[in-house]
């Protein structure tokens, strides 16, 4: 079969499951002209996140600043190298998110890619090994499906030179719900909750965790952890949003 038939057959198939599920918003249910766009109304709502903002944990700051650290990451500072988000997690984004996350909206997932590429552009470029962090197998099976690992599998279309290991992280711990926990609690939450799968070698490997939301960074912080212990050259963080204190 030449490349120009693929081409035809591939585009025919899109055009197919568009009759057949119209693209619709993942946020407002509306139809779009292509999936992985969302509602335009919509999307003026959302708040990207761009610099200035921290060099570490990525926070967006409300004045001009150059490679400054925020006070959070000043006071404790994070076991990973920079977090990178898109979004800030707001009413807007949080709607969405939970969707993706919860509600089976996992076409979603087509909306995020150019937002993360353009936030984790530096981080995406550099990664060699990119790992989404995992659900514990009770929480996976409930869920259907680890939202962060969805996130990963697309990304990973777009970097061929990384290697993209789900597996790479396994969450040996069942931990709690970190929602509504205060940041020493979510800290305490999930110690101990990861380790390294010892199939892979990490050695003078650039990594890239990915995740959907990040609070106050302790879920990232642990994952970090046990991928430096197991020789990690640096370990980077991107997510979808990021919580900001009001």
């Amino acid at each position: 079969m030449s490349v120009s038939t693929k081409k035809y057959i591939k585009k025919i198939s899109h055009h197919t499951v568009d009759f057949i599920l119209p693209p619709l918003c993942p946020a407002t249910g509306e139809m779009v002209d292509v999936l992985g766009m969302v509602d335009p109304q919509f999307w003026q709502s959302l708040n990207f996140i761009n610099a200035p903002l921290c060099a570490k944990c990525g926070v967006p700051f409300s004045f001009e600043a150059a490679d400054m650290t925020c006070g959070d990451c000043l006071e404790t500072l994070p076991i990973y190298n920079q977090n990178r988000s898109a979004l800030i997690y707001d009413d807007a984004s949080r709607g969405m998110i939970l969707k993706f996350k919860h509600g089976d909206q996992t076409h979603a997932v087509k909306a995020f890619m150019s937002w993360l590429r353009q936030a984790g552009m530096v981080l995406l470029n550099n990664a060699d090994i990119i790992i989404p962090v995992p659900l514990h197998r009770n929480r996976l099976i409930k869920r259907r499906y680890n939202q962060a690992d969805l996130i990963g599998r697309e990304l990973i279309k777009h970097y061929p030179n990384a290697q993209y290991h789900p597996d790479a992280l396994l969450r040996i711990k069942n931990t709690m719900s970190q929602g509504h926990k205060r940041a020493k609690d979510r800290t305490k939450n999930v110690y101990r909750a990861f380790q390294a799968n010892t199939k892979y070698d990490y050695n003078d490997k650039n990594i890239l965790i990915i995740d959907d939301v990040y609070t106050t960074g302790a879920t990232l912080n642990e994952c970090a952890k046990m991928l430096y212990r197991a020789g990690a050259k640096e370990v980077n963080c991107l997510t979808l949003a990021r919580a900001v204190k009001s």
